[in-house]
């Protein structure tokens, strides 16, 4: 019947929605747990094979996720999942990471740089005056959350460049523009953010983009185990309601997005918000809710 031959067609668009990134080779640094987790999850659940990165392999009782974790569950969505145990802090591992992808892959179409070691020090220096906190925490927050971040875009330019095409994501946020955290954190975002926009103008010829992405408030495992204290604090004179921000994966519907986007390269060197892709792209979060973001005027951040 007329009714049946809809219904099978519409889920066979389903189907090709979420396979849509079939063939596209990723790398999501930092993939263990938190934003980066939900990204690898995000980009498996459209087919894509997804080169998931960190320093736990297996899963430990000290702390949430794991490599091989985060792989199933990309697996059980259809996508396919490379576990690599990589300390994005040690230059001779990424280079041995990308030189594999290449060998194994040939190609490869995306880099979403999220690796950040130093998400406990700058939780427990929030408060301590930058000239009292130790100056290992520069290693912590900057080696590896800035500089892994520029290790690995040259790495991936080498890949892309030749191929004339590929993405880079720099995961940010507004502590690049806004009084965050502490002093090395919005030092690494300002320099995420402004690594993005030099380096996408130098890519551009070679059809590669380049840029910064801006997730707003994250119900990572981090910050939910911190809700009390955050809802506490305020940022801007906004008080902040952890139930109503994005989920880890909205930032990997965004990238998404971006990915199947044939006119991407006109973003390069941009830093853009996940809520603004979302409004432009028409996703939603996985709730199915729009979500806002404090953001260069915004008065009101969570879900509309």
């Amino acid at each position: 019947s007329r009714g049946s031959f809809k219904l099978s067609y519409y889920n066979e668009y389903k189907s090709y929605l979420r396979m849509s990134l079939s063939g596209k080779i990723c790398l999501v640094t930092g993939a263990s747990r938190g934003i980066g987790r939900g990204i690898a999850l995000a980009l498996g659940s459209e087919g894509a094979t997804v080169y998931i990165t960190g320093r736990t392999l297996d899963p430990v009782s000290t702390a949430p996720g794991s490599l091989k974790v985060t792989a199933e569950e990309i697996e059980g969505r259809g996508g396919k999942a490379i576990p690599v145990k990589c300390d994005h802090g040690v230059d001779s591992e990424v280079h041995a990471l990308f030189d594999r992808i290449k060998k194994d892959q040939g190609k490869l179409d995306l880099l979403v740089n999220n690796a950040l070691k130093g998400v406990s020090t700058i939780g427990k220096y929030a408060a301590t005056p930058f000239w009292e906190a130790p100056i290992e925490s520069w290693d912590d927050v900057i080696h590896v959350g800035l500089r892994c971040h520029y290790v690995a875009a040259i790495e991936a330019a080498k890949i892309m460049t030749p191929q004339q095409s590929g993405l880079i994501v720099n995961i940010s946020s507004a502590g690049a523009l806004f009084n965050f955290f502490t002093v090395l954190y919005v030092v690494g975002k300002a320099g995420v953010d402004r690594m993005a926009e030099m380096a996408g103008l130098q890519l551009k010829k070679h059809n590669v983009t380049f840029i910064s992405l801006w997730p707003g408030l994250v119900q990572t495992e981090y910050i939910v185990s911190k809700k009390d204290t955050i809802e506490k604090a305020e940022v801007r004179g906004i008080k902040m309601d952890v139930s109503k921000g994005e989920t880890v994966e909205f930032a990997g519907r965004a990238i998404a997005a971006l990915l199947k986007d044939p006119n991407v390269h006109k973003k390069t060197g941009k830093t853009i918000t996940t809520a603004d892709l979302g409004v432009e792209y028409g996703f939603t979060d996985v709730d199915d809710k729009k979500k806002s973001w404090l953001y260069k005027g915004c008065k009101n951040m969570g879900e509309s």
